[in-house]
């Protein structure tokens, strides 16, 4: 089959006036298909970049270990890919006409401008929050360094107060990007205003956030440590801008307002240095006196021969023949068992317990009970 010269001209006069085709105010088609072209190049040089620096990070990390460069190559690596995508969105309107027939800027020209500088703003606040990771990394090796655990505490707020920071002022520039600097000023100064009333309906929040900078500064609890707030006792989780999580005996999760807790009397039970236990054995009066000597010299061997109860000269055992009550012979029994752990001390009275019962069972010393005993009198 032959094709003659004039078929193919016409072939290319075809597709060159579908190419040349005017869409809008002097730019033709492969004016658009060019800025597709560059929007794709950039995309792909995005990823080309982001490929090339993980994998320097990644080997130098290997190499050398965790260290600075490596974190934040790690954090402005897909940041970087959308500040590379603004590059190309502004790039690709130079192959488009925006002025018309007077040389007066178009809208439209302004608008492809605007919409580069809101991806770029967003690339870079985007970075910015990453690198808030970096710096919580080494907040977490410096406080790792002190004997306190509040600072553990403390760098979660930080990391959570530079984010908000950081995402406000962003929302700001691309605000004045959009709207521009007069409309924004003007909707601060509306928010000034409003700022009042919403003050006042957030005055407990306030309250609780002021409430979270007392508890660092006084420091009266650590993560982790055993408090008791009002009727909650357990172990502190964190402490937030809000409020304090604590994890109750019973496994529940008790969220506490940080201005109650200022307001509260705080009971740090995981600070004690030892775990005192205070009870008294009853046994019956017909021991007498010889069984209710031996059953006193019992209970202090009993509790001489425990290590974890602490034999310090200042907190001795404390055993004694206490009182005769209404049905029984009362011997009061007083010690402290350390470490203050509390598993450890349920454990130790467990053992004092089955101890002090048994030697009773083998010296015949009946445990008393609760009773009466009735004389009835026969005329």
């Amino acid at each position: 089959m032959t094709i003659s010269a004039a078929t193919i001209l016409a072939e290319g006069q075809w597709w060159s006036k579908v190419v040349n085709y005017e869409l809008v105010r002097g730019n033709t088609i492969w004016r658009f298909l060019l800025v597709l072209l560059v929007v794709i190049a950039a995309m792909a040089g995005g990823r080309i970049v982001q490929f090339a620096v993980t994998g320097y990070a990644g080997r130098l990390a290997k190499k050398k270990g965790e260290m600075a460069l490596t974190l934040v190559l790690k954090a402005i690596v897909k940041p970087l890919y959308v500040a590379i995508f603004a590059a190309g969105v502004y790039c690709a309107k130079i192959p488009l006409y925006f002025n018309d027939e007077n040389g007066i800027r178009l809208s439209v020209g302004n608008g492809w401008t605007t919409i580069a500088r809101v991806v770029s703003a967003i690339a870079v606040a985007y970075a910015l929050y990453r690198l808030v990771d970096v710096i919580e990394y080494y907040l977490n090796h410096l406080v790792g360094k002190t004997e306190t655990k509040l600072d553990d505490m403390l760098v979660p707020v930080v990391r959570k107060a530079m984010r908000i920071t950081i995402a406000i002022i962003a929302t700001l520039m691309i605000a004045e990007y959009v709207l521009g600097a007069g409309k924004v000023k003007s909707l601060l100064l509306g928010a000034g205003v409003g700022g009042i009333a919403i003050a006042m309906a957030a005055k407990e929040t306030i309250a609780n956030f002021f409430g979270s900078i007392t508890i660092f500064t006084d420091r009266p609890f650590q993560m982790g440590e055993m408090v008791k707030i009002g009727d909650h006792s357990g172990p502190v989780e964190e402490v937030g801008f809000r409020s304090t999580p604590v994890r109750t005996l019973q496994g529940h999760l008790v969220t506490i307002p940080n201005s109650k807790i200022v307001d509260t009397a705080v009971e740090n039970i995981g600070r004690r240095p030892f775990i005192r236990r205070t009870s008294n054995l009853t046994i019956t009066y017909d021991s007498g006196h010889d069984k209710t000597t031996r059953a006193v010299e019992i209970v202090k061997k009993v509790l001489a021969e425990t290590p974890e109860v602490n034999t310090d000269p200042d907190r001795p055992p404390r055993v004694y023949f206490s009182d005769f009550n209404d049905w029984s012979l009362n011997i009061y029994m007083s010690y402290w068992v350390k470490p203050p752990d509390y598993w450890l001390y349920q454990e130790v009275n467990e053992r004092v317990n089955f101890e002090i019962m048994k030697r009773f069972e083998a010296e015949k010393i009946e445990f008393a009970f609760p009773s009466q005993t009735l004389y009835v009198k026969k005329e």
